[in-house]
């Protein structure tokens, strides 16, 4: 999906995705249902190339972004699954650690890479 979703679909999907974080695992999936659901025909269409005469889905980008996020169900809550590990629901304190070690190792751009392994694992471990 594109940051700004032109098909009606496609803002209602976005919508759902930024909630994301807000919503529980049923509720989530209730409303990618429901989605689904009013919207199936419409990820359903099929064009005809001019020039070969294959069929291709019409919104295969919709179409993949929806799938992608219903494949992926299983592991998206999985904060929710194992309370007893107080894992949080999204990665941002993670992707501060990396783009700090990015920086780090960008500073130090001539070590090899057994160098490089050694200080990446010195890294996590402080």
């Amino acid at each position: 999906m594109t940051r700004r979703p032109q098909t009606e679909a496609a803002k209602m999907l976005k919508g759902i995705t930024l909630q994301l974080t807000k919503l529980s695992k049923s509720v989530f999936t209730e409303k990618l249902e429901n989605w689904h659901i009013q919207w199936a025909y419409f990820l359903n269409e099929r064009s005809v190339s001019s020039t070969t005469g294959k069929s291709f889905y019409t919104h295969k980008r919709l179409r993949s972004a929806y799938l992608s996020i219903k494949n992926n169900l299983s592991v998206l809550f999985t904060f929710e699954d194992y309370p007893e590990l107080n894992i949080p629901n999204t990665t941002n304190a993670l992707d501060g650690s990396f783009s700090d070690l990015k920086n780090k190792l960008r500073n130090h751009n001539g070590l090899s890479k057994q160098r490089k392994m050694k200080y990446i694992n010195g890294f996590f471990k402080a």
